[in-house]
């Protein structure tokens, strides 16, 4: 049975690239529990024990946001397709050393956005979606990738 989605269109999002190998302490540790409460089979573990939903799927109920032990999923507007792949509060260094994209609070996004929709709390980019342009000229200037295009057009 499909369900039908209400506009603005909203979906689950992983803040988690997954390429520190569950090194990072504040990234995505594969339990599953994501898995198991979503009920529209929208959420599922990737190759590397990371959560990834299929925004197809997924009707932006939250259940995966709440089950997640992490905090780091999120539901967001679909239209919006700039998000951060980094959960990591770290500081540079010890980011650097944690995984190869994490994001380490330089600040480089935060002075590109002509909107003033990111800005850098805890050590890492946060984006806000009311205020996003989704222009992409945070993704294209950070230096470690940890900002997405999602549709994969500025970045992969």
């Amino acid at each position: 049975m499909a369900i039908k989605k209400r506009f603005p269109y909203k979906a689950a999002f992983v803040a988690c690239n997954g390429s520190c190998r569950n090194a990072c302490t504040y990234g995505c540790v594969g339990c599953g529990l994501c898995v198991l409460s979503c009920k529209f089979d929208a959420v599922h573990l990737n190759e590397n024990g990371i959560a990834v939903v299929d925004e197809d799927k997924c009707i932006g109920c939250g259940a995966c946001a709440r089950a997640c032990p992490q905090g780091i999923i999120r539901v967001h507007e679909c239209a919006n397709y700039i998000a951060v792949k980094c959960a990591n509060r770290a500081k540079g260094v010890d980011a650097r050393k944690q995984c190869e994209v994490s994001c380490i609070g330089c600040g480089i996004c935060e002075r590109t956005c002509t909107a003033g929709a990111i800005h850098v709390t805890d050590n890492r980019a946060i984006i806000d979606e009311a205020l996003c342009l989704s222009c992409g000229m945070c993704a294209v200037k950070c230096p470690r990738h940890a900002i997405h295009d999602l549709r994969g057009i500025l970045t992969r």
